[in-house]
């Protein structure tokens, strides 16, 4: 069954709202920061990665944001466009702010943490004024993410870009993508969160951020449907809660409860996972496929990436995904 209808004669698939930053990954395995010396750059940020997955498994794609005007910024900008991606919409700020950063640390394959740097960074400067609305009026889908919503005016320009998708008719996907260190509060994280998500179709996250979520709610068993069936008050169609290696769960507005095959993964680390899992389900939305399809082939996306050193180089292809599930089927990968 197709539980979100896509408008097919738009010309762009897939357009994203939010944060460019540079991930620096380590390159120490299995030692804490203060003991790591080098470090490999790459573009991240949630909807950056998604919007990457995105375009390597075939899609036409765009991102809003704006970048620092440094050499951290433009590298990201003709990242995105080697990519195929469109970045007639990505803004360069002129007030002297800068890239954001986030160093990562590998203690051990489930031991990875990561530290940011957010002080006065580019992406949180994107005003509303600055969203263009035909780019959004093309596209068939819009994702926003949690983090673009912590801070003005970023905020409000995710808030115009969501009235844009509105007005136009364009599926609003929402990877909640939580981080605590970036707000004030939780009641401040709540409000902004729950205002953005009834405008959404499509919903993913962690039980965890779901949780954060409800800190007005009354929902002390924490139990997914209760979740769920809050937001299909709303605009949500699919809404996924995702339970780390006990999986995902999609709830949809009939009443009925999804689940997907996981695959195992021979794990580096596991920063990555959920932007390409969210890549990987999307598209396979996108394609017309199940539900249940379609996770799986997320959680295959996932699997790829977790097995890399990095997040945005590591996103894979179609035809990668499809092969590496074949190769679980046939016993070949059997490490998690």
């Amino acid at each position: 069954m197709t539980y979100v209808q896509f408008p097919q004669q738009k010309p762009i698939d897939f357009v994203a709202i939010g944060r460019l930053c540079i991930d620096l990954n380590a390159n120490e395995f299995n030692r804490p920061m203060e003991e790591t010396s080098t470090f490999t750059k790459y573009v991240g940020g949630s909807p950056a990665n998604i919007t990457i997955g995105m375009a390597r498994l075939g899609k036409k794609t765009a991102f809003i944001g704006k970048i620092a005007d440094d050499q951290m910024g433009r590298f990201i900008a003709d990242y995105l466009r080697r990519d195929g991606i469109d970045t007639s919409n990505v803004v360069t700020d002129r007030t002297g702010a800068v890239t954001g950063l986030a160093f990562t640390e590998i203690k051990s394959p489930t031991d990875c943490s990561i530290l940011m740097y957010r002080d006065n960074v580019a992406d949180l400067k994107l005003k509303p004024g600055e969203v263009d609305e035909e780019l959004i009026a093309n596209a068939k889908m819009l994702l926003i993410s949690g983090t673009a919503l912590a801070q003005s005016p970023s905020r409000e320009a995710v808030f115009q870009a969501l009235h844009y998708a509105k007005r136009h008719g364009t599926v609003v996907a929402f990877d909640l993508d939580y981080r605590a260190y970036t707000w004030n509060s939780d009641e401040e994280t709540a409000v902004y969160y729950n205002l953005a998500a009834e405008k959404c179709d499509i919903i993913l996250g962690t039980r965890e951020e779901f949780d954060m979520m409800e800190v007005f709610d009354r929902n002390p068993d924490r139990s997914d449907s209760v979740t769920a069936n809050k937001w299909f008050d709303y605009s949500a169609k699919i809404v996924i809660i995702k339970h780390g290696k006990e999986g995902s769960i999609a709830y949809t507005r009939d009443g009925k409860r999804h689940r997907a095959n996981s695959y195992p993964a021979k794990v580096i680390k596991t920063f990555g996972a959920g932007d390409s899992y969210a890549s990987g389900f999307l598209y396979g939305v996108m394609q017309g496929w199940s539900l249940e399809d379609s996770m799986s082939f997320g959680s295959a996306s996932a699997c790829i990436v977790i097995s890399s050193h990095s997040c945005s180089d590591a996103m894979p292809s179609a035809d990668m995904v499809h092969d590496y599930i074949a190769r679980c089927e046939r016993g070949e990968i059997t490490v998690s």
